[in-house]
């Protein structure tokens, strides 16, 4: 099938709907200066794209990037049928592809870290380095505070937006809970009931130990002090088994990429310029 391509209906530019595999996903595209390899954001449990941009809006304007709603989030195509993270890494590699692109430098926060992890292994050619922000390894992961994953795993806070914001300080700990209002994802929890279904299926029983010693990229995992969702140990235990890795650990909660983007974005720059 020969891919398509369409300016997307919000008309941002930059913003089009690709045709992949037989799927139309929503991707946004900042050109940079293309001495390096695009940055491809992977984002959390029904976030679409624009989630992304208070991290964005840090980074040099010569910093390529490239976002994309995952599968029944934002404006892409909700699949028929439920999938693995297989299935959406082979997406992602195509995606790629369709935007000119052999390999890129890739971000995952939370469960688009689990999915940056898989791509890593399962497409590492195209996955020149990592960075792995809030996230664990998997089922093996060392979960926060039990009392929020339920909340977590709800689907309220997608459906309502004055939900997803009182119970944003106990959700996600960090800045958010001395400064309710700078929550960022105000309008960026955008995700079909089935998509969220799938999503949340396509990490049900994964982890990421039978492979993650032969993910070899440079990595960079960033993990916060105060995360209720994702155990800060976790971070411990990927740099542990991660043969290429570095750990920062940061003073905020599981949204700290971007209520903390003036401290982060630089960290991530600097990485991704390294020779």
């Amino acid at each position: 099938m020969t891919p398509t391509r369409s300016v997307s209906a919000d008309n941002e530019a930059g913003t089009e709907i690709i045709s992949v595999r037989g799927y139309d996903v929503r991707v946004h595209v900042r050109e940079g200066d293309g001495k390096r390899p695009p940055l491809l954001l992977m984002n959390g449990l029904g976030v679409k794209l624009e989630g992304f941009q208070p991290f964005v809006d840090h980074l040099p304007s010569t910093t390529g990037v490239i976002r994309f709603d995952v599968p029944g989030t934002g404006e892409s195509a909700t699949p028929s049928l439920p999938y693995r993270l297989t299935w959406v890494s082979c997406l992602v590699a195509g995606i790629l592809r369709e935007l000119g692109h052999s390999h890129a430098d890739v971000l995952g926060v939370s469960w688009g870290g689990a999915l940056a992890q898989h791509f890593a292994f399962q497409q590492r050619r195209q996955c020149r380095r990592l960075i792995l922000v809030s996230t664990g390894p998997g089922f093996a992961t060392v979960p926060g505070r039990l009392s929020v994953l339920r909340e977590a795993l709800s689907s309220r806070r997608h459906e309502d937006p004055v939900h997803a914001r009182n119970v944003a300080p106990r959700l996600y700990g960090g800045a958010l809970r001395t400064d309710p209002d700078s929550y960022p994802l105000r309008g960026d929890l955008s995700v079909t009931p089935r998509g969220l279904l799938y999503q949340q299926l396509a990490v049900l029983g994964w982890t990421s130990l039978p492979f993650i010693r032969l993910i070899r990229q440079p990595t960079l995992i960033l993990t916060g002090e105060d995360d209720p969702l994702i155990h800060p140990v976790n971070g411990r235990i990927m740099r542990w088994l991660l043969p290429n890795a570095e750990l920062h650990t940061f003073n905020d909660g599981h949204l700290g990429l971007l209520t903390s983007a003036t401290e982060l974005a630089p960290m991530v720059e600097e990485f991704l310029q390294r020779p």
